[in-house]
């Protein structure tokens, strides 16, 4: 290859000099652009390799990744070319909120506290008492008398306790034996069987209150020298939701159509035995009324899939808002009904800068897009926690005065930031989500009722997703659609401040007494927040 020296270059001419100095800028501008790729290439692998080790050693939760929530947005100001025209009228706070912060305050021990735990379990008295004989060696002269007892309690534990009831039906007979009469026996919950509504409740309760599989319990069981099957178990859970307790789970699907506000979610499972190949994915919805909203309603549905058909039939008789995540089949439905309207969830808005500023570590994130995006997020959520117990008209003026500026700050300042990211990144991928989701997060600037979160649906289905780490799979559909009938009803109980065994039991006791095709009124009356409902159900709350 030939090379040019100084004097080599002064006797070219000018045209070629030109065309070499067009290549040579070409051949420098093709190599920038290859490190520019380069250097993303090495950023986006570095981001990844971060956030991997985040989510396996990292810390799992989201709260406290910034200090920004009080009330004083002091990064926005700085972005004055981005937000400082929307938010320079909030609303500044008093100068005593500042220069006198709220006192601290050592927060006494409530006094009877323990008293108060033990007051509703059985109490058993037991005497310590004196000898005749030592009272008479303490006081030789007879003289004494007995003073208030000094009074200690301790807690008890007896495990799992079985009694077998033995019934003994009277049967009498006429002259000759042609009349034949008995006496009158209870209502069975299954004919020639030995389950009662305790024996069946507390097997509910077990596999889905506390997640424990059956296979353990009929082991715990039979240590205790009660030998009952797993199949038998399976096939009591499953014939209790059939038969009686799907009635108070279609009852309460009618009640929740009356509901202004429905949160909705969905995890996967899977079942064996489904007519599919091995290893397919099914579905567990939850759709639970407004977490703003009394009496709550939690209900599971089993689907196959995950298509829009199945919140679309669902949701057929409801009117109102659907708070969700991102997951387009909601949208689809909010496309097509204009009676129906979808709400995002800040907290999955949130959740990406949240997961970049723990992998990078909150020291070392301060002053970066993520930690001003979620500090706005944050102080949204600040806001919303100083409306707890306004009513709906209050709490939509409050949001429409104090954190509506801070949504249009919000969105203003990625919409800015997105055009220097790369979209493929992390932070990328939550800008966008974020501008995608931008229709449904604002929804809740229009209702009271609507939260700005979908956490209510998450609680709600966070017992399922436990429970199926312990059990896996499902082995069958029947068992699968008994299992969305069993946990809606021990959600809502536990939603509704029951006791879930207690409530089990006592619909397990209740609606045998009425036939399948009875008028279904007497529902109501067994409803979690019937005031008929007897108190041994109801858990006793703080005021």
């Amino acid at each position: 290859m030939e090379t040019f020296d100084s004097k080599n270059l002064q006797n070219l001419d000018k045209q070629t000099l030109i065309t070499m100095l067009e290549l040579s800028l070409a051949s420098n501008n093709a190599l920038k652009k290859n490190v520019e790729d380069l250097n993303k290439r090495i950023d986006l692998l570095t981001e990844q390799m971060i956030l991997a080790n985040s989510q396996r050693f990292g810390r799992k939760s989201e709260k406290d990744l910034t200090d920004e929530a009080d009330g004083q947005m002091r990064f926005v100001f700085n972005e004055a070319e981005g937000t400082y025209d929307i938010v320079c009228n909030l609303k500044e706070p008093e100068a005593s909120e500042v220069i006198h912060p709220k006192a601290y305050r050592r927060v006494k021990k409530k006094k009877g506290k323990r008293e108060a735990d033990l007051a509703d379990i059985v109490t058993t008295v037991v005497e310590h008492t004196i000898t005749e004989e030592k009272l008479e060696e303490a006081f030789p002269d007879g003289k004494w008398k007995r003073l208030p007892d000094e009074v200690y309690k301790r807690l008890e534990f007896h495990p799992a306790t079985f009694e077998v009831i033995e019934h003994h039906v009277a049967v009498y007979a006429g002259k000759g034996e042609k009349t034949v009469i008995k006496a009158d026996r209870p209502t069975d919950m299954f004919r020639n069987s030995i389950a009662t509504p305790s024996l069946v409740a507390g097997i509910l309760n077990y596999k889905y209150v506390n997640a424990m599989p059956i296979s353990r319990l009929a082991a715990e069981f039979e240590r205790q020298e009660v030998k009952i099957s797993s199949q038998n178990m399976c096939h009591w859970a499953i014939k209790s939701s059939n038969m009686y307790l799907s009635r108070l789970y279609k009852r309460m699907h009618m009640y929740m159509s009356d509901y202004h506000v429905i949160h909705a979610d969905e995890t996967p499972l899977k079942v064996n035995r489904d007519g599919r190949p091995t290893g397919s994915k099914s579905y567990m919805w939850v759709y639970r009324t407004g977490g703003l909203e009394e009496h709550p309603i939690v209900l599971y549905e089993y689907q196959k899939t995950r298509k829009t058909d199945h919140p679309r039939e669902f949701l057929r008789d409801f009117r109102g808002y659907c708070v969700t995540d991102g997951y387009q089949v909601y949208h689809t439905i909010d496309n097509e009904r204009p009676d129906l309207k979808v709400a995002g969830c800040w907290v999955h808005a949130r959740r990406g800068f949240a997961e970049l500023i723990k992998a990078t570590g909150k020291a070392a994130s301060k002053g970066t897009t993520a930690y001003k995006a979620a500090a706005l997020i944050d102080e949204m959520f600040s806001k919303e926690k100083t409306y707890k117990g306004l009513s709906s008209g209050e709490r939509l003026n409050k949001r429409q005065e104090e954190v509506a500026p801070l949504v249009d700050a919000f969105f203003a300042y990625i919409k800015k930031e997105a055009q220097n990211v790369a979209p493929k990144s992390k932070l990328g991928k939550s800008i966008t989500y974020c501008l995608n989701q931008e229709k449904y997060l604002r929804v809740f600037l229009e209702d009271g009722l609507v939260p700005m979160d979908n956490n209510a649906a998450e609680r709600s289905i966070r017992p399922f997703c436990l429970g199926k780490k312990n059990w896996n799979v499902i082995d069958t559909v029947s068992g699968a659609r008994a299992s969305a009938v069993l946990y809606s009803i021990a959600e809502t109980a536990k939603a509704n401040n029951l006791k879930p065994y207690e409530y089990f039991r006592y619909l397990l006791e209740e609606i045998p007494k009425h036939g399948e095709f009875e008028e279904e009124n007497y529902l109501d009356s067994l409803l979690p927040w019937s005031p008929d409902l007897p108190e041994e159900c109801k858990k006793q709350t703080d005021e």
